[in-house]
């Protein structure tokens, strides 16, 4: 399962500008299109760590990639394709850096929105609900525990923070950022979303406890998924077969990562954050690339 290939941290082309840099990718404009790649950098806490995840850019960019292909006639999504033949002939030359870590995609119009779906209780939703027995203003039952199922999944949306954490939001705040009908549509989308990837995940042993998606409005003011798409930077993963509620749960995300740097005793607010050592970056890589072949049934590396 090993591989000598260095992990990438920046991602330069000669004759394209990154005109965006995110935490984890790199987005290049080609006109008409955007080229999006995946570097292995990670990020916790809003920091983005000194250390690499070795694969990390290429199973966010497969399991994206199979996960758009899953889910297109729920929602069509802004991906042409992740095949380096069907990219400009002047980025053919640089194939050893783009093989399986880059996505062709359409240009949108982003919602400033991050909308989140929760199906279990942990992170920010447990400590809000701990603190108000609601999450993002949706009142849930008295009682629930820390990772505890819920009846229906809950569509508990947040603020885009360019700078600093998003901020966990209500329905009717969102509503007066998108307007009452898109952001009905988006709720709708994305409940239907998550049923739909949860019920796949659980059939190949893994619950898929919550997630984050991105939308954005194409050309044509269509609808359209953005970003990335369930995989372990957008999503809690849980071993089926260890869930027990009432506490944290084993993970197959970066959640790994987070729990580690709490360990440290670092307060999660001055920088820089701590490096992370050889064994945890290991096993952080093997979390990846483990969900990677869980959900996908590949048993190669991406």
């Amino acid at each position: 399962m090993e591989s000598k290939t260095k992990p990438v941290g920046e991602v330069n082309i000669p004759g394209f500008t990154v005109f965006k840099k995110g935490k984890v990718r790199n987005v290049f404009d080609l006109g008409d299109r955007l080229l999006i790649v995946a570097t292995d950098r990670i990020s916790a806490f809003d920091f983005v760590l000194p250390s690499l995840i070795p694969h990390k850019g290429k199973v966010l960019t497969q399991i994206s990639r199979f996960w758009f292909d899953h889910t297109y006639l729920v929602c069509p999504n802004h991906m042409i394709s992740t095949e380096l033949a069907d990219f400009p002939k002047e980025l053919q030359a640089y194939s050893d850096l783009l093989e399986k870590r880059s996505m062709l995609v359409k240009k949108a119009r982003v919602i400033p929105v991050e909308c989140v779906v929760r199906g279990y209780l942990s992170g920010s939703g447990w400590k809000e609900y701990q603190e108000t027995g609601r999450v993002c203003g949706i009142k849930l039952p008295k009682g629930l525990q820390e990772s505890s199922r819920l009846e229906e999944p809950i569509f508990t949306p947040s603020t885009k923070a360019e700078v600093g954490h998003d901020q966990n939001i209500t329905f009717k705040e969102m509503e007066k950022i998108t307007g009452e009908e898109l952001a009905e549509k988006i709720r709708k989308v994305s409940l239907e979303l998550y049923q739909k990837a949860s019920l796949y995940a659980v059939s190949r042993g893994i619950i898929l406890a919550d997630t984050k998606f991105e939308f954005g409005l194409d050309e044509n003011n269509e609808l359209i998924l953005v970003d990335e798409l369930f995989t372990p930077d957008s999503s809690r993963f849980w071993p089926l077969a260890e869930y027990a509620p009432g506490k944290s749960q084993p993970s197959l995300d970066k959640q790994f990562v987070r729990d580690y740097l709490i360990s440290t005793g670092w307060d999660r607010k001055t920088p820089p954050p701590p490096p992370l050592p050889e064994e945890i970056i290991e096993q952080t890589s093997r979390r990846y690339l483990e969900i990677y072949q869980l959900l996908t049934g590949k048993s190669d590396l991406p």
